[in-house]
């Protein structure tokens, strides 16, 4: 499973604000277009949220996107 980097030095000071929990690394799969792509992302071990920070969202994940429209 791919790993991203969210470009925080410890995902320990990332807290959800549903649970107040401290977010871990948990194993998602991300879908568009009929396509799914396991990855593993910083999310509450409780509620099962998952962070996904804004330099990933509007980075990596919208070049894919935008590829995946041109095929």
């Amino acid at each position: 499973m791919e790993k991203y980097d969210t470009g925080l030095e410890s995902i320990e000071e990332l807290v959800c604000v549903k649970c107040g929990v401290p977010l871990a690394p948990l194993p998602v799969t991300l879908s568009y277009m009929n396509s799914s792509f396991p990855v593993e992302l910083p999310g509450c071990p409780r509620c099962g949220n998952v962070y996904i920070p804004e330099e990933l969202a509007i980075g990596r994940m919208l070049h894919v996107e935008k590829n995946l429209e041109d095929k």
